[in-house]
């Protein structure tokens, strides 16, 4: 067993990593809004965390306007284009779909928000404009979603905004952390060039900490966005992390997204720790770059696995496998190289949260390549720079109505606040902290 760049041709990588939910053409589009019902007070707009009029755009695709619909999804949520391929439509607006109770199939909400979107993007329109301006400056920390839309919403509003994003490329997640048959690296950058296009500087390779202290930004800007996300993930705190082959899941899948796939390494038997979304972006990737077998190992059962229920579909139709109550003890060796992972079998214990060890349950399992995949940890040692700021375990603490923080002139939205969402509530924090900010100046 060995670790190598993915034995597939381009060809092959290609049509693995297509498109999970092709776009619909204009045809298409029109057959699936006429079968809305343009509900009143509809259950779709209440579940989208933006709150896009969904039955107005459908409307406005079915009235041959898509252009209209572009401009009514944007004006709630600048990156929708995004969300119509990320988002968890199932358990979202389309979950809510009053179709549901009838026993039919849901309104396909994301597939026309991406018809609607993707016609706007791309004939270059521009729906607003950049306000006034006002004096007012604002640095934003993070050029993932949050901070994009807080930087958009703030233009509208006539506010000076600054981007400072760590990494070498805008978008967050959407550019470098969601498996790529959901979104292309390519579309990601074009959203972020086209949000950024009412105006607003984003100054990428720039780490926001010890180099350039929040301190510093609080003095120098009237007010300061925090919309960092979270790090690295979660350690497993089992020997043999060290061993070659033992990767955490963003550094597995960002290859993905930022380079070429057939450059892409994945091993023969891979093993993946964790049931969560993310453990079925890279087993499903793994998969598609030509991994023999993927077995996702999970310490608790199917009914408590964090997935969605359509990501656990799509895994297991993928081929992976899953191995429930088995509990990771150490990660084997041979040569400094994985050789497999020693585990035990574990039942629910009557304390709760806890789980107890089955006697003689010993077993290892064959791979050569495991990936943690356990959720990613709090920058900790970013908000230790930040005087006075609460922090309530993982999660920066925040007025929901507002956006502020504990420190004046200090705002903050997304995964920093809420620990992990999808990229449709990282939109709607930055929108309502850039409102917050707007309120605070008095403007």
């Amino acid at each position: 067993m060995a670790i190598q760049t993915t034995r597939l041709n381009p060809e092959q990588l290609e049509k693995s990593f297509a498109d999970i939910a092709p776009a619909l053409n204009r045809n298409e589009a029109l057959l699936e809004a006429s079968r809305c019902l343009f509900c009143y007070d509809a259950p779709c707009m209440r579940a989208c965390p933006t709150h896009i009029d969904v039955p107005k755009f459908i409307r406005q695709i079915l009235e041959r306007n898509p252009l209209g619909a572009a401009r009514t999804i944007f004006s709630q949520n600048i990156l929708g284009g995004a969300c119509a391929r990320a988002c968890p439509t199932e358990v979202l607006c389309e979950g809510d779909c009053v179709l549901n109770s009838l026993n039919e199939k849901p309104i396909q909400i994301g597939l026309l928000q991406r018809f609607a979107t993707d016609h706007a993007m791309a004939k270059g329109v521009q729906f607003f404009e950049r306000g006034a301006a006002t004096g007012k400056r604002v640095a934003v920390i993070g050029a993932g979603p949050a901070g994009l839309s807080c930087a958009h919403e703030l233009a509208k509003h006539g506010i000076e905004a600054v981007v400072f994003e760590a990494r070498e490329v805008a978008g967050g997640l959407n550019s470098y952390g969601i498996a790529a048959y959901k979104m292309t690296t390519e579309f990601a950058l074009a959203e972020v060039d086209y949000v950024k296009q009412i105006g607003f500087e984003i100054r990428t390779s720039t780490r926001v900490g010890k180099d350039l202290p929040v301190t510093k930004l609080l003095a120098d800007y009237d007010a300061v966005f925090l919309g960092v996300g979270l790090g690295k993930t979660a350690a497993l705190n089992i020997a043999g992390e060290e061993l070659a082959g033992v990767y955490e899941a963003l550094d597995f899948i960002m290859p993905t997204r930022l380079q070429k796939m057939q450059e892409c390494v994945v091993g023969e038997n891979v093993l993946v720790i964790g049931a969560g979304n993310t453990a079925i972006d890279v087993a499903t990737a793994a998969r598609r770059l030509g991994a023999n077998s993927v077995t996702i190992v999970y310490r608790r059962g199917e009914t408590e696995m964090p997935a969605f229920k359509y990501e656990y579909e799509l895994a297991k139709a993928d081929g992976v496998q899953f191995l429930w109550h088995t509990v990771p003890q150490k990660i084997a060796g041979e040569n400094g190289k994985v050789a497999g992972l020693q585990c035990v079998k574990a039942k629910p214990s009557a304390k709760a949260a806890k789980l107890e060890v089955l006697p003689n349950s010993e077993h290892t399992l064959a791979c050569d390549m495991v990936v943690a995949a356990l959720g990613q940890e709090p920058l900790y040692d970013l908000y230790k720079t930040i005087p006075n700021l609460s922090v309530q375990g993982k999660k920066v603490v925040i007025d929901a109505n507002t956006g502020a923080t504990s420190v004046q002139g200090l705002f903050a939205g997304g995964d920093c606040v809420n620990g992990g969402g999808e990229v449709v509530d990282a939109v709607e924090m930055g929108k309502i902290a850039a409102r917050g900010v707007v309120k605070y100046f008095g403007l």
